[in-house]
């Protein structure tokens, strides 16, 4: 079970840097603020998520014991 929400954080992770990059792309190339608004929205719920993951994980395993 451990290792199901280690992956799990992992794959979170990715997104998040995804969204980020998505992101900074978007807003160096000029494009819609809009868009980079919900891109860092996105961004700032996928980390979140990731560090409520990493708690999970942590506690799972008795990380930090």
């Amino acid at each position: 079970m451990a290792s199901f929400f280690y992956y799990l954080t992992l794959v979170a992770m990715a997104a998040v840097v995804f969204v980020l990059i998505r992101g900074l792309i978007n807003m160096m190339r000029g494009g819609s603020g809009n868009l980079s608004n919900k891109l860092m929205q996105l961004r700032v719920l996928l980390q979140f998520i990731a560090v409520v993951l990493i708690v999970v994980v942590l506690w799972i395993t008795g990380g930090g014991r």
